[in-house]
């Protein structure tokens, strides 16, 4: 049923969701669409197309008829965080686990089938759809990518809020907030979202299922009072409010640290009002929800404003982080687009932000992050008066720096997640991010070549450095490595800091039928002298090797890279190509067959637009 809510300019029909209808004369962009029945009910308005669908979230119930509106020509806009769950859910269901399942996110309410989208709503950007200027909001709570549309309508500021109300003290699922196995980061993070949105000032709250709420204040304030008494009766998220009202602590006067993200973020500040962050993945934290997948991780820059207010911000001018995992990097690209805040990266790994399927590693970012200036190792850099220099930092990752500066009159150490504990001597190594026996060796020394007064870690607090803690991580990293070379075979061969000897790069290639593509392989001799090494491809049946990789002479225990390409003949998801290495020493070791060390993954399709 049709309903007028602000005279010629909103309305809503009741479908599988409450569906609004923006008109513009004889066309009309719709807010969620649910079956589709909507349709059927706009000539009686007047309006002759659907230019366009905007999704608050990716529930089939508000989504489900989406193949009759792009029969009609209208285009299609989900929320950035849930884009794969349309455009790529035939994925989404061939991986999601069944049995077995601790999984209890409802990412099983979505699609059934695949639509393709015209584009995604990111947080925070500003859009024109039917004459009206429409502003992304991220509000997380009913799903994590969800989010609110902010308008005007006539007099009135509307929000169309998806799921995250429904009424006054009411939201439509619960279940859908536990984001884990008997969780409740979703009933959380709908008291922040509810919280945010208020300060946005809406008249209006157009919720996905009920009534339009004209008092939004009073149903914000009702609904977050039941949530708390919920999450406080369950004993989770106690500093949530304290949390919110004061995320950041003044380690020094002009550093701080963020206290709700999932890994601190550092925030040097400047006389003149700017400041430089170091690491910046996801703010204001409520609880991680299960799963990997691209919907699961949800980046914001909700603490922003009260870091500005609470200490005088006018510029977050920066972004600097000590390594390329998820958690330090998650919100760059957001503060790169809202904030207009420069990525600096380091050398050794500013390759992997703005290539991440190049590499086969743990924990990278979904999407390329731009870095807008690279920076050398052991070279000073002056921000604002702050001198800072870089330091390899192997340990947790190869691709990781130290940042070494003195603020405040203290020199200080952010080390990222080598080392963990409350006493900053656990090792965090993990073999896929490349890490060698001698890692914490290495650092050591370099921790005691630089003598910092405080270490800011990734996930611990602030350590102020005892007399005899260089002492201590230097025994321990010697511990380490000849731990490891008891337990290796390292004397018959080494296979380096991968565990693996060969790599192929890209590890996630989208190619064409027919077109030739290359593939880098970067390859190690493990064997004590000089060998020889013979790379092999292997393809599926009827694909073809256009250029195939010379055997090569290697020195030992040395890396060096080698190229091949190929041509597929027909299209294919996820079609796995590998490379089988031989080496061939001298009379003391002779020849060894390791097999297919590599793999890459291919996506092959008929559109050379996709290159």
């Amino acid at each position: 049923m049709l309903q007028e809510l602000i005279a010629n300019t909103l309305y809503s029909f009741q479908d599988t969701c409450v569906v609004y209808i923006l008109r513009d004369g004889a066309e009309a962009t719709l807010i969620d669409f649910g079956s589709g029945e909507v349709l059927e009910a706009l000539p009686t308005l007047g309006i002759t197309h659907v230019t366009d669908v905007l999704l608050t979230h990716h529930h089939r119930d508000q989504a489900q008829g989406l193949p009759r509106a792009i029969a009609a020509g209208t285009r299609i806009w989900a929320p950035h965080a849930e884009q794969d769950l349309f455009h790529s859910v035939d994925a989404h269901w061939q991986g999601r686990p069944i049995f077995n399942n601790y999984n209890t996110r409802e990412d099983r309410f979505s699609l059934l089938e695949a639509v393709p989208l015209t584009g995604t709503l990111e947080d925070y950007a500003n859009f024109r759809f039917a004459g009206h200027e429409i502003t992304v909001l991220p509000t997380p709570g009913h799903t994590t990518g969800s989010i609110t549309l902010l308008t005007t309508c006539g007099t009135e500021r509307v929000a169309f809020t998806g799921d995250l109300i429904a009424a006054p003290g009411k939201v439509w699922s619960l279940a859908a907030t536990q984001w884990t196995y008997n969780g409740a980061e979703g009933a959380a993070a709908t008291i922040a979202s509810l919280l945010d949105l208020q300060t946005h000032r809406p008249t209006l709250l157009c919720p996905s299922h009920g009534a339009p709420i004209p008092d939004p204040d009073t149903a914000i304030a009702l609904l977050v009072e039941r949530l708390w008494r919920l999450l406080q009766a369950r004993d989770q998220n106690p500093r949530l409010f304290q949390l919110r009202e004061r995320p950041y602590e003044a380690i020094t006067p002009h550093l701080l640290r963020h206290r709700a993200s999932m890994a601190n973020t550092y925030v040097l500040l400047s006389q003149s009002g700017k400041a430089l962050l170091i690491d910046f993945g996801y703010d204001f934290i409520t609880g991680i929800a299960a799963g990997a997948d691209r919907a699961s991780r949800r980046p914001w820059l909700y603490t922003l404003p009260a870091l500005k207010a609470q200490f005088g911000v006018t510029q977050v001018e920066i972004v600097l982080p000590t390594h390329y995992h998820d958690d330090h990097v998650a919100g760059c690209n957001l503060l790169r687009a809202v904030e207009g805040t420069a990525v600096w990266a380091a050398e050794n790994f500013a390759d992997i932000l703005e290539r991440p399927s190049d590499f086969d590693l743990p924990c990278l970012w979904y999407d390329p992050i731009p870095v807008d200036r690279r920076l050398p190792l052991e070279t000073p850099i002056v921000w604002e008066g702050i001198t800072l220099t870089l330091h390899a930092l192997p340990g947790h990752t190869r691709y990781a720096v130290a940042v070494a500066f003195e603020v405040d009159g203290v020199r200080v150490l952010a080390t990222g997640d080598e080392l963990q504990g409350d006493a900053g001597l656990e090792w965090n190594y993990v073999y896929q991010n490349r890490f060698a026996p001698g890692d914490y060796r290495e650092a050591a020394a370099l921790y005691k070549r630089l003598a910092p007064q405080l270490i800011l870690s990734g996930h611990w607090a602030p350590q102020w450095v005892e007399p005899d803690y260089f002492d201590r991580l230097e025994k321990r990293g010697a511990l380490l490595e000849q731990l490891h070379h008891e337990l290796l075979p390292l004397e018959q061969n080494d296979f380096g800091d991968s565990g693996f000897l060969a790599r192929i790069k890209p590890y996630q290639a989208e190619i064409v039928v027919g077109v030739e593509s290359h593939f880098t392989v970067e390859i190690r001799n493990p064997l004590t002298e000089a060998a020889t090494v013979t790379v092999e491809p292997v393809i599926p049946v009827g694909w073809h090797i256009t250029e195939a990789p010379a055997s090569f002479t290697l020195a030992a225990r040395s890396n060096s890279e080698t190229r091949f390409a190929i041509v597929a003949p027909a299209s294919a998801h996820r079609a796995r190509i590998a490379v089988d290495i031989t080496v061939v020493g001298g009379p003391t070791q002779g020849k060894q067959r390791f097999g297919q060390q590599a793999e890459a993954l291919v996506t092959v399709s008929e559109d050379s637009n996709r290159q």
